[in-house]
């Protein structure tokens, strides 16, 4: 089977302090990736849930993201304007065991000021990109068992796609993953295990070390050992990521679910992230280790879902995310949410509109508080955070329409001690999916 992806991106970023705005325009025709599995790109790519059996957590290890994140507060300005899009081919399985598959992103100017460099929507320097960004073979054993070979798509909490520019993150290895059980509501396990080598960024025609990626000047790559088992509404996973002198991170997650009539139910889940330097250290030159802990509470009726969500980050250090997005249950649509002594707490509301009688209409309000945040080095106080997001998204079921994603973005963070900074964005997006085959 053959696709083509088109995406047109326009992107203008302002910063200043201590004022901060910016807008961001967002333009993606003619084709929408798969959802990556961090928190915040489970926001900004799948559809809002009407209904906790809808809801997608970061363990959930599934082969299928936030722009501008963690902004500095400084007075920057950048724009670009860009086209590109994706032509992909996959084949059918030979024998019943072997399939191959390729991808060819591009991403090129229209509009890109030189001075205005840095919105990931092209390369440094405004400069267009077109790369082979997946080229693998997945050789099929024992019914749903695979082993995947050479440039490939992952979606795992702390190496995925993060696909919110043009072109998503993919990356260099060999994987094996299958499940075995879960036919007709029996008990289910899945894992995964592999080693990553490289990874191309979202905004690059080249594969760099993974280690590198992560800001060590070492050649390393990435072994990962994953499983979930779930069994009726329990489930309980976890992933481990260990890059020799660079860095170890262990996830787990647990959830629980307790469906109702009609789309009510309640899901309670908890979340555990270890991270710390490993053998030379060097990622940042000196030893390191923190953790996160999370609880997330939701609860739906009539279509309506309420999420309420605390974390607490330790003061060892701010938490890394060297090769993909943020997990935290508390991550926000701008800011992470995740660093050295913070603790978040989060509410969120959604509705889907169908009750109403619009179709595909959704909308969602979300507001974040940050507190306790210290410098890791100094373990001086930093001012507090608050972020406020809405999300307002319309997926037409008319026919003639299907695959067409409307969807309008906002958020806004403001210090209220301290310089009392603050910055906005501004998103819209446009999206068209078809398969041409």
């Amino acid at each position: 089977m053959a696709a083509v992806t088109r995406r047109l991106w326009a992107a203008w970023r302002h910063v200043a302090a201590p004022a901060i705005t910016g807008a961001v325009l967002a333009l993606p025709l003619l084709g929408a990736p798969a959802p990556g599995r961090a928190q915040e790109q489970i926001e900004q790519q799948e559809p809002t849930p009407s209904a906790v059996e809808q809801v997608a957590t970061p363990i959930e290890l599934k082969d299928a993201p936030a722009f501008f994140r963690d902004m500095k507060y400084d007075d920057t300005h950048l724009e670009a304007l860009a086209m590109g899009g994706a032509l992909s081919f996959q084949s059918g399985w030979l024998l019943d065991t072997l399939s191959v598959s390729a991808v060819l992103y591009t991403s090129q100017p229209l509009h890109a000021p030189d001075a205005r460099d840095g919105t990931a929507l092209l390369e440094t320097g405004q400069k267009g990109y077109t790369v082979l960004g997946q080229l693998y073979a997945r050789l099929k054993f024992l019914d749903r068992n695979f082993v995947n070979l050479y440039r490939y798509a992952y979606d795992t909490p702390y190496l995925n796609r993060d696909d919110s520019r043009m072109s998503p993150k993919t990356f260099e290895g060999y994987t094996l993953q299958g499940s075995v059980g879960g036919q007709d509501g029996a008990p289910a396990f899945r894992y995964g295990a592999g080693y990553i080598t490289k990874i191309k960024d979202r905004n690059d025609d080249d594969f760099i070390w993974m280690s590198r990626q992560a800001g060590a000047a070492v050649d390393r790559g990435v072994a990962m050992l994953g499983a979930l088992f779930s069994s009726g509404g329990l489930s309980v996973g976890g992933i481990d990521y260990y890059c020799a002198d660079v860095i170890n991170i262990g996830y787990g997650e647990g959830k629980y679910l307790v469906p109702g009539p009609a789309g009510a139910g309640v899901l309670v889940s908890a979340q555990y992230v270890d991270q710390r330097s490993v053998g030379g250290n060097f990622m940042t030159g000196v030893a390191f280790d923190t953790e996160l802990f999370a609880v997330k509470a939701e609860a739906s009726y009539g279509n309506a879902v309420v999420s309420l969500a605390w974390s607490r980050t330790a003061h060892g250090a701010d938490l890394q995310n060297p090769w993909s997005g943020n997990p935290g249950y508390s991550g926000a649509m701008i800011q992470k949410f995740n660093r050295a002594g913070e603790q978040a707490l989060l509410a969120r509301l959604s509705y889907d509109f169908r009750r109403l009688g619009v179709e595909g209409l959704t909308a969602y309000a979300l507001f974040v508080h940050g507190a306790s945040r210290v410098a890791p080095t100094t373990r001086s106080a930093v001012p507090n955070e608050n972020e406020v997001d809405l999300d307002v998204q319309w997926r037409p079921a008319w026919k003639g329409l299907t695959g067409l994603w409307l969807r309008a973005r906002y958020g806004h963070v403001e210090q209220y001690q301290g310089p009392k900074n603050a910055m906005t964005e501004y998103r819209l997006v446009v999206s068209y999916d078809f398969s041409v085959l």
